[in-house]
């Protein structure tokens, strides 16, 4: 791939912070039935059409916005500058399939960073690869029009590096026009080859995209930037930062050859992204901080995801959900941000997660089923120099066993739940 001689990005900020905001926002929150609802019902684009001239969110308040996600304790955003179905939030000067078009007849991308900036939260770009809706982007097996049964012909005028082409353009505008960007999450390659070549018209990857030219570019106009994973550059040097598992759960640590990566996984409060009216499957307040917990104690990020609605707000939904997590962050935070990783020798106690501050030297001990009276703690036995429980610093008292094999640190907790989620024990560990 193209020499940029920048240095590797500093994710220091990234890896304290833990929790960020996802935002997927489109004309799709119109149809309110999935943000691939264009894919999903294979809609033609003079019937999707509907849905841009009818596009007026007159209810955005992106202060609002901000407001909600730094009091649910998020430190970081990313937002859908542009989804698969192509329509963009800015003010592209490379399409007329913009905000500024629509009723709503406005950049949304300009005051949204500004608005989220001034609550002291990283801007992040989520930028889509694949266009729905560009007259270039080769019609394959992914696409809405994927069983138009004049696909091959409407092929025939489409040119692939006309729409990389318009691709990077996009990209350009979008880190020269909103001051610093910390994040840029691209989605997706699925490239799939054809007698040992890759194919444009099943599926798509780096050279559909040019990605070394884009990497290289993304660097050089925002040095420092963090990129994930999805241009089809696992194998080149530079070619990513995060690694970013999507909608489950790793089993321990990401790894790459090995070695634990710098990782984020991308979670829903339901099934989809963009906002679905009739979904059901909601995640309650104690799932998602047992998400946030869990993935801190494998040394991750959360991004967690909120579609607004076509008007321009979070539904109650959503703000039910933030709300509860921010009342939790407002007393637990200290085991979520700059945690990690137990350290290799502290055994984790049976329906809970251990988070680690190496920087204070204190442990966290987050309890997913309150025991009756005693928790025992193998291998933290002469350890551990005073206990007490997080949400009101109270005294948690515990014993030790002289010539315990197992090392075992018993802790005396109250017979009642604290009326709090998820309490969480903080441990001040010996130097």
């Amino acid at each position: 791939m193209p020499k940029t001689n920048v240095v590797a990005p500093d994710t220091s900020w990234f890896v304290h912070d833990r929790f960020g905001l996802f935002i997927h926002w489109g004309t799709y929150a119109l149809a309110a039935r999935h943000e691939w609802v264009k894919h999903n019902e294979q809609i033609p684009d003079g019937v999707y059409e509907k849905y841009f001239k009818h596009f007026d969110p007159d209810l955005y308040d992106p202060q609002q916005w901000a407001d909600a996600a730094a009091n649910a304790g998020m430190k970081y955003f990313v937002i859908t500058t542009k989804h698969h179905e192509g329509f963009c939030l800015w003010d592209s000067k490379l399409t007329d399939y913009n905000a500024t078009n629509t009723p709503c007849g406005r950049d949304l991308i300009k005051p949204m960073a500004e608005a989220f900036r001034a609550k002291g939260l990283h801007v992040g770009f989520y930028h889509s690869l694949i266009d729905w809706h560009h007259p270039h982007f080769v019609i394959d097996n992914l696409h809405s029009m994927r069983n138009h049964p004049d696909r091959a012909k409407m092929n025939e005028s489409r040119d692939q590096k006309q729409y990389a082409k318009y691709l990077h353009g996009q990209v350009r505008e979008l880190l020269t026009k909103y001051g610093k960007v910390d994040v840029l999450f691209y989605d997706f390659s699925y490239p799939v080859m054809t007698d040992g070549r890759p194919d444009t018209t099943k599926g798509k990857g780096r050279d559909d995209w040019e990605s070394e030219k884009l990497i290289a570019m993304t660097r050089k106009l925002q040095p420092g930037i963090i990129v994930n994973d999805r241009l089809n550059l696992e194998d080149a040097p530079g070619g990513w930062d995060i690694k970013t598992p999507e909608q489950f759960m790793p089993r321990e640590w990401v790894k790459v050859d090995g070695k634990p990566v710098v990782w984020e996984t991308c979670q829903t409060f339901s099934g989809s992204w963009g906002y679905h009216r009739d979904e059901a499957s909601w995640k309650s307040v104690g799932q998602l901080l047992r998400m946030l917990i869990e993935v801190v104690s494998k040394g991750g990020n959360l991004l967690l995801n909120v579609g607004p609605t076509g008007r321009g707000e979070f539904d109650e939904r959503a703000m039910d959900r933030l709300r509860g997590m921010g009342e939790w962050m407002k007393r637990h935070s200290r085991s979520i941000y700059g945690c990690t990783s137990a350290p290799v020798g502290f055994l984790t106690p049976q329906d809970c997660r251990l988070t680690w501050n190496p920087e204070s030297r204190r442990m966290y001990l987050h309890v997913f089923a309150w025991p009756f009276r005693h928790l025992h703690m193998d291998g933290f036995a002469g350890k551990v120099a005073y206990a007490q429980l997080l949400n009101d610093a109270s005294e948690i008292r515990f014993n030790e066993k002289p010539g315990d094999a197992a090392k075992t640190l018993t802790l005396d907790l109250p017979v009642c739940k604290p009326n709090v989620e998820i309490p969480v024990i903080e441990l001040y560990m010996k130097d």
